[in-house]
């Protein structure tokens, strides 16, 4: 019997867990009700999500019942304000070629750190396309994220700023070994030309 059909108390109920740093690192930078209840709703579409990416864009929020109940001035003020006080991640994503906003949560105990990644690229090189968005998936995936912070960070300081210059220091690190003395994961063999082949070379910036 489908569970629509049971009664109530015994229909199936699912659930979803938080992290203690939730409530400790989160949470306590939270202004108002409204922020509250976007925030709590974007943990909820976040760690319903089977598969990546782990963010929510702003169509599918306003597309949820209870945050259209609040007004889209509203939930735009919440949003920003959840993202002024720390307690979400932003992003503008190209999506089918439409730039879409993101959101993400700023813990990552119980995520990984993709959108933090997009938010590296898009706030040091530009906007983010499909193709870029799989690469940088693929590259959290291979490395440790602290060391593609500072693959960003060397790329900048030397104004390389090219997601293949970045690109390439981490197969580097990921070859020869890295100073900072942390454990290489098993990586596999990267095309070094990847990035650049194919139909989609001509939108990489060298």
């Amino acid at each position: 019997m489908p569970d629509r059909q049971l009664p109530s108390s015994q229909r199936k109920t699912d659930f979803i867990s938080l992290p203690d740093s939730f409530f400790t690192q989160v949470v306590p930078k939270i202004q108002d009700l409204a922020e509250l209840k976007v925030v709590l709703y974007v943990a909820y579409l976040i760690l319903r999500k089977q598969e990546r990416p782990y963010f929510v864009t702003y169509k599918e929020l306003l597309s949820h019942a209870l945050m259209a109940t609040m007004g889209e001035e509203t939930l735009r003020q919440a949003l920003n304000s959840a993202v002024e006080h720390g307690a979400l991640l932003h992003s503008t994503l190209n999506i089918n070629g439409v730039p879409e906003d993101v959101y993400s949560l700023t813990d990552d105990s119980h995520q990984p750190s993709a959108i933090n990644i997009f938010a590296l690229y898009e706030q040091n090189i530009g906007m983010i396309t499909p193709m870029i968005a799989e690469e940088l998936k693929e590259a959290e995936e291979l490395y440790p994220f602290q060391w593609i912070e500072e693959a960003f960070k060397e790329a900048v300081t030397l104004n390389k700023r090219s997601w293949r210059y970045i690109a390439r220091i981490l197969e580097r690190w990921a070859s020869e070994g890295k100073d900072s003395g942390e454990h290489r994961r098993n990586i596999k063999k990267i095309d070094p030309d990847k990035y650049i082949k194919g139909q989609y070379g001509h939108m990489v910036r060298r």
